[in-house]
């Protein structure tokens, strides 16, 4: 049984991040629905995206809030709710009469999961944006990419997934475990400018310290540091360098065969010239030619590998990190002891009635 057998979850459909905190709480045990527009409603409030990858471990309701017994149906699934998630902006589910404040009228103990780049509040909490802009505006954005070039979206893992999903999903985790002890739900916030503010907390904390350097790739782990960045080798691909410790950076200069001692590794002055001559070295042998030299070794030295490729690699495959379900996808993680990792493959669409029936 999984962790989160026997909850209830109702899902609003929409873009990305709440569609990637339904499949996580889905693969968690959870008995998700994900509602969706009806096609007879007209133009989609509840956008299908996601596939199935990330509509997997819930089946589709189809509903139209227009029509009175639809709408019926669905204020029936919230009186039996645990929880309910939705990623719109603020104000739309006020205006579709599915506010917090009604919910809770009707089913005290629900929590309510609400997620949105800029919050439910503030002056610009119904401006449009992207996780470019969130991330933008929270200053993670900043202290990504090279020094001479404009900063690089790390794709929208920051603000969509890390900083919006995975908050909103511990959001409503603790407030459920609250609500078993109270029998009183409340309203989640989760904005991922909030979020992605929070995932930086180390580079604040360091630059409190006068550890951290505002400029791009000038630090420990931006980049900056010749053993903390990839390098091209002889065959246009890559590796990974993470020798942070004295003693993983002497296993790196071991295995580029240079003379011990002949880089100090914290004089920030030479760097750059420290940069040079890997990227030299490096460059002289291929890709996995390099994976295989520093395999089983303390340099923590890996390939970076294209998505295809990992999961094809020993490593993943022994985990079972992916799997081919009509094509490859991450399993769930975190793992529980007992519990396959095996996701569930997204059912087939459920009635309104059907759904009702579920629940009760």
């Amino acid at each position: 049984m999984k962790p989160l057998a026997g909850l209830h979850i109702l899902e609003f459909d929409g873009l990305g991040p709440v569609t990637f905190a339904g499949m996580m709480l889905a693969d968690l045990g959870a008995d998700v629905l994900r509602l969706t527009r009806s096609a007879a409603a007209g133009a989609p409030v509840f956008a299908e995206v996601g596939g199935a990858v990330l509509h997997r471990g819930r089946p589709a309701v189809e509903a139209d809030l227009k029509n009175l017994d639809d709408r019926a149906g669905v204020m029936e699934l919230i009186d039996r709710a645990d929880a309910l998630i939705e990623g719109f902006r603020p104000g739309v589910m006020e205006r579709l009469g599915l506010g917090p404040e009604i919910c809770a009228a009707r089913n005290p103990k629900l929590v309510y999961g609400r997620i949105t780049g800029w919050g439910q509040t503030g002056p610009m909490a119904r401006q449009v944006g992207h996780d470019i802009n969130y991330i933008a505006l929270s200053g993670a954005l900043h202290a990504m990419g090279e020094p001479d070039r404009p900063p690089r979206p790390p794709l929208n893992l920051i603000g969509d997934y890390g900083g919006g999903a995975m908050m909103l999903v511990t959001g409503v985790l603790a407030a459920l475990l609250e609500a078993r002890t109270t029998g009183k739900g409340r309203a989640v916030d989760a904005a991922m400018t909030d979020g992605s503010a929070l995932m930086m907390s180390l580079f604040q904390a360091l630059g409190a310290r006068g550890l951290w350097n505002e400029a791009r790739g000038a630090n420990l782990l931006d980049g900056g540091a010749p053993f903390y960045r990839c390098y091209a080798c002889r065959d246009g691909r890559f590796v990974a360098v993470g020798a942070l410790e004295p003693q993983f950076h002497a296993a790196l200069i071991a295995g580029l065969g240079l003379a011990p001692g002949s880089m100090a590794q914290f004089d920030l002055a030479d760097w750059p010239a420290q940069h040079a001559r890997l990227e030299a070295v490096f460059a002289t042998r291929d890709r996995d030619d390099w994976a295989a030299r520093f395999e089983g070794t303390d340099a923590c030295v890996t390939p970076v590998l294209t998505t295809a490729e990992a999961a094809l690699h020993p490593h993943n495959a022994a985990r079972g990190t992916f799997v081919d379900q009509g094509g490859v996808q991450a399993a769930p993680a975190p793992r529980f002891d007992g519990t396959p990792a095996e996701p569930v493959a997204a059912p087939d669409a459920i009635s309104l009635e059907d759904a009702a029936a579920r629940w009760r």
